[in-house]
């Protein structure tokens, strides 16, 4: 499979993603948008001789660039040459959908524009324009080129989002925190149950724990 081919393929992840983010300030189409950023970044990054799914690698890539948006406050800050190929990509955008009724793909606006895919999605990010890059890669005859709605998010793509979120965060966490909420929330054992074992009191462990989860949630926003 191609890198455009990879992209068009795992737009649902950047659903997924984006999704995880709804209702906490900043729009949907902004999110989806910077989500394509990173979807283009592990389109080229990615190695498959590593042995890891693409999905593996590009989802963590994806909520990168989603929380950075966050950590930008909703706002990115715009050279002079991208504010310049956002306006072309915007009236591009315009055109085509005056014409066609439509939404352009990232890789016909990108050879339009004269850039790369990840130039042309940067492009759309820092315009806050909003294209659909969803195909139908169904079982039916449509034709694969033909653009559709933005399509609802399968169960078990947001799932698979979830997990590896929640990975990283797992993984970022020191040893001995680890070993806590494995002990709390995949061993299912008691807050005394974990101090025994941890060789310290139930106050103890109902501190540490709380702290963990702040901590953990402040990474998986």
């Amino acid at each position: 499979m191609d890198r455009n081919e990879l992209i068009r393929h795992n737009l649902r992840l950047v659903h997924a993603c984006a999704h995880r983010f709804e209702g906490k300030g900043i729009e949907y189409d902004d999110l989806f948008s910077a989500g394509c950023v990173g979807l283009v970044k592990a389109a080229d990054r990615f190695d498959e001789e590593k042995g890891f799914r693409f999905s593996t690698y590009a989802v963590p890539v994806i909520l990168g660039e989603i929380r950075q948006l966050f950590r930008s406050g909703g706002s990115i800050k715009i050279s002079r040459s991208l504010q310049e190929l956002s306006i072309r990509a915007k009236k591009i955008c315009e055109a085509y959908r005056k014409e066609h009724d439509g939404e352009i793909t990232i890789t016909a606006l990108a050879e339009k524009l004269g850039v790369d895919a990840y130039q042309a999605a940067q492009a759309l990010n820092a315009s806050r324009a909003v294209l659909s890059l969803s195909y139908d890669d169904g079982d039916n005859d449509t034709d694969p080129k033909a653009l559709v709605s933005d399509i609802p998010v399968p169960s078990h793509e947001e799932t698979l989002t979830e997990r590896m979120a929640l990975k990283q965060a797992l993984n970022a966490l020191a040893d001995d925190d680890r070993d806590l909420i494995a002990m709390r929330y995949f061993q299912h054992k008691t807050q005394q149950q974990t101090a025994d074992q941890l060789g310290t009191t139930q106050v103890q462990i109902s501190r540490r724990e709380k702290k963990i989860l702040i901590k953990m949630r402040m990474m998986l926003i």
